[in-house]
């Protein structure tokens, strides 16, 4: 089955051709809430598209957005909210950044602390630490330095870093990371994707170093697939037989979540990878393996795997996940209470669930806590022989709009 546009890859390309100078085509760009959140901002800020069956037009501004003065705002797209956060902080505008009621809830203040020492004028219009935010025009950018916090959402740094080479002074602007980086894959993708756009960052040993430079078209883009979407699909190869093959992510992907067919490889899973395919089935004899990882680089993905691991011959521990806690909903929580549902013996901590497998499974009702992850998870539940009603079925429109119907068609398949 052919997937989806990645929203990572999206989401970074939308505004890094809003960026940019000339035009951009932008090619398999997903068509979801969190793009068309992050499109409606952009018009908002005064950037302009054309859209035609085959591809998507933005047309770049250069490095000043046109409007200087707009609400926006941005549902619970993550991405959009982070990265535009930072691109707009030093824009010479005056902008209100909001949300739904979860994204209330999402801490920010790590971001907003930094952009704020190097001089940004950024203030909180509710909870301190959370959205909805004013922004300010901005004094004189203060340091050549910036240092953010890393550990909660690796999307701070990538803001950081796509709006660092608007507003570095002459001799560069250097980031650095206050402790631990999470969910680092997601931060390679930003920097190749700032490549594609004619922006390189030079490393050191402890910094980022970006130079002043402005974001150049590449003229035509090719979003990949979605390597996290990929994973219900490969998960269900490895669980219910298969083969299932998804095509257009594959061995040459940049995202980190394609690492997820290597712990079904680790379950005992058969992976084939091409190019741009990537292939699972079951293993050739008797049940998965458990596994215990440290689920770091995969954090979205991971939640497929607390899925595989109900398929088990043993309990499974997914750890480094404390990044969960501040998705969409508390994924910790919310996995633990669902999986019980179904008959798994489930202990959580701060940073880690631990799954044992039904002895006998349970038809269940599953809450999706209006998170487009969980009603994918869940619903694979189904290759054990069991029901499951997935409530709120439609909360996949953020990321997979025709989830259910691709899912469908391949079962019937």
């Amino acid at each position: 089955m052919s997937l989806p546009g990645s929203k990572s890859i999206s989401n970074r390309a939308l505004l890094l051709s809003a960026l940019a100078d000339k035009s951009t085509a932008l090619v398999n760009c997903l068509d979801a809430e969190d793009t068309r959140v992050m499109l409606d901002a952009l018009r908002g800020l005064g950037v302009t598209f054309e859209q035609n069956k085959t591809e998507l037009r933005v047309k770049g501004c250069g490095g000043v957005f046109p409007t200087r003065e707009a609400p926006l705002f941005l549902g619970n797209a993550g991405t959009a909210f982070r990265s535009l956060t930072a691109a707009l902080a030093f824009s010479g505008g005056r902008y209100q950044l909001d949300g739904v009621a979860r994204m209330r809830e999402r801490p920010i203040a790590d971001l907003v602390d930094a952009l704020n020492r190097i001089g940004a004028r950024i203030s909180y219009l509710g909870v301190p630490g959370f959205p909805p935010l004013l922004i300010e025009p901005a004094r004189s950018l203060s340091s050549d330095r910036v240092v953010v916090k890393a550990d909660v959402s690796s999307q701070f740094l990538s803001g950081l870093l796509m709006s660092a080479p608007l507003i570095a002074p002459e001799n560069g602007l250097r980031i650095a990371v206050d402790g631990r980086l999470i969910s680092e894959p997601y931060v390679e993708l930003t920097l190749a994707l700032m490549k594609d756009f004619g922006v390189s960052v030079a490393r050191d040993a402890t910094d980022y170093i970006v130079s002043k430079a402005r974001y150049s078209s590449p003229g035509r883009f090719v979003v990949e697939g979605d390597a996290s979407s990929a994973s219900y699909f490969l998960a269900l190869g490895a669980v219910a037989g298969g083969p299932v093959r998804v095509e257009g992510v594959g061995g040459d992907s940049r995202q980190g979540d394609v690492r997820f067919a290597d712990a079904l490889t680790d379950m005992g899973a058969e992976i084939t990878w091409g190019e741009h395919y990537i292939e699972a089935r079951a293993p050739a004899a008797g049940r998965l393996r458990a596994l215990d990882l440290d689920c770091n680089q995969i954090p979205d993905a991971a939640m497929t795997l607390a899925i595989a691991a109900l398929f088990a011959d043993a309990p499974s521990t997914l750890r480094n996940i404390g990044s969960w806690r501040v998705k969409e909903t508390d994924r910790i929580a919310a996995m633990a209470v669902e999986l019980r549902k179904v008959g798994a013996d489930v202990e959580e901590g701060a940073d880690w669930i631990r799954i044992a497998p039904p002895q006998q499974w349970r038809e269940a009702t599953i809450d999706t806590y209006d998170d487009h992850r969980m009603a994918m998870c869940f619903s694979l539940i189904a290759a054990a022989g069991v029901r499951v009603h997935i409530r709120n079925p439609q909360c996949v429109a953020k990321t997979f709009p025709d989830y259910f119907d691709r899912l469908a068609e391949l079962v019937r398949q």
